[in-house]
């Protein structure tokens, strides 16, 4: 299971890529897009934080949603995210033999104060997959405003949307 779950995030990091090939370093830091005017590398870079918590809390089992980098050079550079995502990409794919018969202690802000929960590697990794997507959503929302028309196929749609339904952007 936990090579699936790798896999699929690593094929959503692709489709990051892909995005990132396509567009030019003036829409990727664009903020004029209503009503929470944030760019599209603001997303990606918010993506990557998540990815960064789990990456930086495993040894420690202490993995804090709230502690993130918020790195602006991921927000503004579109070589830096790209290099970060495949650093990541690396990262994900060295923990297909890592042992995760364990729980691990999770921190995240719930909106009323901080909670700590566990999670399995292969649950948190699945909600950091699922939180990507969300963002992909908010990223074709913005190149929508933007008028900017982009196929990425899939991009920012769950992977449970009849087929159909999905244009990508």
């Amino acid at each position: 299971m936990k090579e699936l779950i790798i896999s699929s995030i690593n094929h959503n990091l692709n489709n990051a890529i892909a995005l990132l090939d396509a567009i030019d370093s003036e829409t990727y830091c664009n903020t004029s897009v209503g009503p929470y005017y944030s760019s599209i590398g603001s997303h990606i870079r918010h993506t990557l934080d998540f990815f960064d918590c789990i990456i930086n809390g495993l040894d420690t089992n202490d993995i804090d949603l709230t502690k993130r980098k918020r790195d602006e050079i991921l927000s503004t550079n579109i070589a830096a995210a790209k290099d970060h995502i495949y650093e990541l990409q690396q990262t994900l794919v060295s923990y297909t033999d890592v042992n995760t018969d364990y729980l691990i202690h999770v921190t995240d802000n719930m909106g009323q104060g901080k909670v700590t929960v566990n999670y399995t590697l292969e649950s948190i990794l699945a909600h950091a997959n699922s939180h990507a997507i969300h963002h992909y959503a908010t990223i074709g929302y913005i190149l929508d405003q933007l008028s900017i028309e982009l196929k990425v196929p899939g991009f920012g749609y769950n992977p449970t949307t009849p087929v159909n339904k999905r244009e990508g952007i």
